[in-house]
This record gives C-alpha cells, sequence and structure tokens, in this order.
C-alpha cells in the first residue's frame, strides 16, 4: 500500500507480502550484536570489573530492548520504517531531525565496525605479506587497503537489498557462535576465572556503573530506531517482539561479555590494562588465536552493517522523499567509507569512539521516549498510513513540523548534558535512561495540555 499526497511516496508492507520468519528476525538481532562492536564495547566496559560490568550489561539490555520490542511493534502494526513513522509524532517536516540523527548515527556505526574489520586485515595482511600490523610504524597500508575491500563487501550486500541482510545473518551467526565458544575456551585456559572475578582496573582508567550504563545506552539505543524497517517485513507480532528482544540480548550478552572477560584476560596475561587495545583483532593476536579468528571479525563486520546500511538508507530515503532505497544505500555504503578514516588523520579510534558514543547517548534518547509516547499513549496504537504524505492531513501539526516534539528534544538533551554533571545520577545510574523518561512525560503532557493531538 502506498500514498503520495504532496510529501512523497509512503510505501507500507501489506500482510500478504510480508515473509520474514521468527528465525529471520531472531537471527537478524543476534547478529546486529554479535559483532566487532560490541565485543569493543564490552571491552570498554571491562574498566568497570567484571561484576559491575555484568550487571549494567543485564539492565540496559533488558530494559533497552523492551524498547526495540515495542517500536518492533510499530512496525508490524503499520508496515512503514522507521524515520517514517517518526512523521507522526515530529511533523512530516520535523521529521527530518530524527531521519538526520538515524542516519549519523548509522553511518557512524558501519564505521566503526569496518574499521575493527581492517585491523583485522592488517592482521591477516601481516601473516600472509609480511606488512607491519595497524599500531606499528607503517600499519596505516593493511588498514586503507582493509577498509577498501570491505567496503566492496558492503555494497556488493546492500545490492541486493532486505534478502542480504537475511542470509548473511543467517551464515554469519553459525561461525560466530563457532568462534566465541573456542575463544572462551582459549581464555580460560589463559587465564582462570577467579582471577578474572577479582580483576580490577587502576584507578585512574575505572569506569563508573553510570558511565558503564550510558556507554551501553547509547549502544543498544541505536537498534531501537531501526526495529521497524525490520519488522515490517514479519506478519507475526511475537516475530516482532519477541524475537527481537530475544535475539538482541542474547546478541548483546554473548558478545559484549566475551569483549570484557578477553580484555580482562589479556590485562591480566600482560600485566597492565590498555582501553586502546580493546579491539578484537589486538585482543585475538595476543590470545594467538590467528587467521581464522581474524575472518571471523571480519564476517562480524559485514552481518551488523547489513543491518546499519539499511537503517541510514531508509533515514536517507525519508529525508530526500526522492532517492530510491538502493540509491539510498549506495550513497550511505561510500559516505561510510570516507568517515571510517578519519582515526587514521584525527585521533585515537577509541577517543572518536567515545565521543561518538556520548552524541549518540545525549540525543537519541529524547528521540525515542517522543515516538514511543506519540504511538503507544497519545495515538492508542492508531496510526492512519494514509496520512503519513498529506500535507494539511493529520500530522502536519503547523507547517509540516510538531514545534512541542523538537521544544521536549531540546530540552530533554540540555537535561542530559546537565545531569552528566551531577555525580549522583552520572556515576550511578546514568543519565540515558532518566532523560528518556523525562522527555516522554514531558511531551506527553505538553501534547495533552495543548490538546494537540487528535481524539
Amino acid at each position: 500500500m502506498a500514498s503520495k499526497n504532496g510529501m512523497g511516496k509512503v510505501s507500507s508492507i501489506p500482510m500478504a507480502s510480508r515473509h520474514m520468519s521468527y528465525w529471520d528476525m531472531f537471527a537478524t538481532w543476534v547478529g546486529a550484536n554479535a559483532n566487532n562492536g560490541t565485543w569493543y564495547v564490552g571491552g570498554v566496559i571491562a574498566a568497570c570489573g567484571l561484576v559491575t560490568a555484568s550487571t549494567t550489561l543485564v539492565i540496559s539490555g533488558i530494559i533497552s530492548y523492551l524498547l526495540l520490542a515495542a517500536a518492533g511493534f510499530m512496525g508490524y502494526k503499520t508496515g512503514l520504517t522507521a524515520m517514517t513513522l517518526t512523521r507522526a509524532s515530529f511533523g512530516l517536516r520535523g521529521s527530518l531531525l530524527p531521519s538526520v540523527i538515524n542516519l549519523v548515527q548509522f553511518i557512524g556505526w558501519a564505521s566503526v565496525n569496518t574499521f575493527i574489520a581492517a585491523t583485522s586485515m592488517s592482521f591477516l595482511f601481516h601473516d600472509l605479506f609480511g606488512w607491519p600490523v595497524y599500531g606499528k610504524p607503517g600499519g596505516e597500508l593493511g588498514v586503507i587497503v582493509g577498509i577498501a575491500v570491505m567496503s566492496v563487501f558492503h555494497l556488493l550486500s546492500v545490492s541486493v537489498g532486505q534478502r542480504s541482510v537475511q542470509m548473511i545473518e543467517r551464515v554469519g551467526i553459525i561461525l560466530v557462535f563457532v568462534f566465541v565458544v573456542w575463544e572462551t575456551i582459549v581464555v580460560f585456559k589463559t587465564v582462570s576465572f577467579h582471577q578474572i572475578l577479582h580483576w580490577q582496573a587502576p584507578k585512574a582508567l575505572r569506569m563508573t556503573p553510570g558511565a558503564a550504563i550510558d556507554v551501553l545506552a547509547a549502544f543498544n539505543l541505536a537498534w531501537v530506531t531501526a526495529a521497524s524497517d525490520f519488522s515490517r517485513f514479519t506478519g507475526v507480532k511475537r516475530n516482532a517482539t519477541q524475537a527481537s528482544f530475544l535475539g538482541a540480548n542474547l546478541g548483546l550478552y554473548w558478545f559484549a561479555f566475551i569483549g570484557v572477560i578477553a580484555t580482562i584476560g589479556t590485562a591480566i596475561t600482560l600485566g597492565h590494562f590498555d582501553p586502546n587495545n580493546s579491539d578484537p583483532s589486538t585482543i585475538a593476536s595476543k590470545l594467538g588465536l590467528g587467521f581464522l579468528a581474524m575472518i571471523v571479525i571480519i564476517l562480524t563486520s559485514t552481518t551488523a552493517n547489513a543491518v546499519n546500511l539499511m537503517s541510514a538508507g531508509s533515514a536517507l530515503t525519508n529525508m530526500t522523499r526522492r532517492l530510491s532505497l538502493k540509491v539510498s544505500l549506495w550513497v550511505v555504503t561510500l559516505v561510510a567509507t570516507a568517515v571510517t578514516f578519519l582515526p587514521l588523520f584525527v585521533a585515537s579510534f577509541l577517543d572518536i569512539f567515545t565521543v561518538f558514543l556520548d552524541g549518540i547517548g545525549m540525543v537519541l534518547g529524547p528521540e525515542i521516549g517522543i515516538f514511543l509516547v506519540d504511538y503507544f499513549w497519545l495515538h492508542h496504537q492508531d496510526y492512519e498510513v494514509d496520512q503519513f504524505a498529506k500535507i494539511n492531513g493529520r500530522y502536519w501539526y503547523r507547517g509540516g513540523v510538531n514545534w512541542i516534539a523538537i521544544l521536549t528534544w531540546i530540552i530533554s538533551v540540555g537535561c542530559y548534558m546537565a545531569l552528566k554533571h551531577v555525580s549522583v545520577i552520572a556515576n550511578t545510574i546514568g543519565a540515558t535512561f532518566v532523560v528518556i523518561v523525562i522527555s516522554m512525560v514531558l511531551y506527553g503532557g505538553l501534547m495533552k495540555l495543548t490538546k494537540s493531538t487528535p481524539k
């Protein structure tokens, strides 16, 4: 079903055309999180110690992916992409804001995964051709060639579209499972669980629980804004909600936990902890996992980026209203390739990654709070698809923009920045989830107060 009334074509996937099974959805979200980016995040929060890192991992995963399930339900009910759905809460033109946020964040995530995979390739090139590994003099060559090779893989993947995601996840999840079991065995052969349990990072490098929750929330919530892009391809509610929740959490716990114990195990083995060495390639090399490990790390980049690039392409299509999804996918893939080179010339990968995560947490939480409250509370799960492109229609608001949503977003971002300086919040529960609640209450209250929502 499609609607075109002056603001670009809106396509809703009809139930009869939805063929994504429970396993497909489950595998998509396992694969989205069972990747080198999740491993790297696990390595970052290892600075909390095993107990705190594991606790924050579980709490953040449950909260974040309940929101993912809710957003997945929206896609299942409407058949619309995530960014198209934000037209109802932000306005037809106002949805440009969440679309820009999504475009930037998923290009960023694609670049993160590509850089980690390219680092793995530098280790492969070292074994094959004797090139220096990344981090050594002349090691940039291997990364540059690796970025180019990975970008070709990604272009081939996005050219097939949504079906490529299913194919990649089905194959990738099996190989990833074998690799993670293998690495777990190697870690515990090298270091005992008792040693890992009682290890603590040096005081100067230690991370608070609140900081860990904010890091994990920024990582997890990115997927919430992509949920509908995939759940719209299934005609069964539990595929969109339950499969998404379980798959995303399994991938998160599985790979982030491996990142935690591998980073701690490496720190114990080497006698020092360096957060810059938390990436999978460096750890796998230091654990002696060799050639096959690097191949699997490269594969996981492709599984994750199949989701990242699909979501970035959907956001660009919603912004331009003219580009087809396939053209948008090519554009975002090429832009992501260019962005991937930044750590080679600007700053360390960890520095760029940390700034990136903090920016995501700041802007993404309010967006999620607004569009979930709008659908579930204000509109009672009843969006009119034929109004999503209609000028002066139900979701036009004032000049195509819902200024209450924009105001709520701005205030909430300000609250996030303020709460990061309130130690009792920032060091314990973090600012991200608090700000999501603030945005929900503020947006819902203002919309009711001004009677801006149709009855």
